[in-house]
């Protein structure tokens, strides 16, 4: 009995800190179904081919029906280091602050 329930606070306090870290960076579309034909990009205002899918310039990978981050955003890594965010890679680069050709690992991220 005591196992179960140490168990469950366990699983509880993991859920907890899941819920909590979690960062999802979709958003999803309304459509028409057996109207539509194709969908306009929200942001670059580009259309595409219902099935298709495409990534815009804000680096969301997207179909028709959704938009999601095509990155993940770094949330922990050493304190001399910097997180930057390459538009042209769509990723972060995490650097040390005095030297940008020092990478520095991340421990967590999200996205």
């Amino acid at each position: 009995m005591i196992a179960t329930m140490k168990f469950l606070a366990l699983t509880l306090l993991l859920l907890w800190v899941l819920v909590s870290l979690s960062d999802a960076q979709c958003y999803f579309k309304s459509m028409l179904p057996g109207v539509q034909t194709r969908c306009q990009d929200d942001v670059d205002k580009t259309w595409h081919p219902l099935g298709s899918r495409w990534r815009n310039s804000k680096c969301m990978d997207c179909d028709c029906s959704s938009c999601c981050a095509a990155y993940s955003s770094p949330r922990k890594f050493p304190s001399d280091c910097v997180s930057v965010f390459d538009p042209k890679a769509c990723k972060y680069i995490v650097h040390k602050k005095n030297n940008p050709s020092e990478l520095c690992p991340v421990f967590a991220a999200v996205g």
